[in-house]
């Protein structure tokens, strides 16, 4: 299984590894998230603004998540995360996940290990591949 994300030039300029997916809201539509892959994020956690579309009830915690741009306050909600594999189907991966609360607070949502734990994670700039493999798909390096 592969699942392609792509290089995303964001609004202050730079290149961001970025896997698009869905997640399942409290009315049981999927609404469409980016996810910034981050290989050295312990979880998936969404922005204030996906949380908000998502109209999860939260599940009750005290949890603070800590970055480089301090602790924020957050919930962790239940639901699911879809993403498309090369074939256009489907990988969906329930869970548990965090949010932050504070608009300022995250810019994208973060694909974490929690999640890019399941796949080999590929973030290759000068490759230009940003992808997750899994199952019959692997990778090789070779010396050029």
């Amino acid at each position: 299984m592969r699942i392609d994300g792509e290089w995303l030039l964001c609004d202050d300029g730079i290149l961001r590894p970025v896997i698009r997916g869905e997640i399942l809201a409290s009315d049981g539509t999927w609404q469409r998230a980016e996810f910034l892959v981050d290989t050295g994020a312990d979880r998936t956690v969404f922005s204030a603004p996906v949380l908000a579309s998502l109209r999860l009830q939260p599940v009750v915690t005290r949890a603070r998540l800590g970055g480089v741009g301090g602790v924020v306050n957050s919930v962790v909600v239940e639901t699911q995360v879809r993403l498309t594999r090369e074939e256009s189907g489907k990988v969906v991966l329930r869970g548990q996940y965090a949010a932050v609360t504070e608009l300022q607070a995250l810019d994208i949502s973060v694909l974490g290990r929690d999640i890019a734990g399941l796949f080999a994670v590929v973030v290759d700039r000068p490759g230009n591949v940003v992808c997750l493999l899994g199952q019959r798909h692997h990778y090789t390096i070779e010396p050029k």
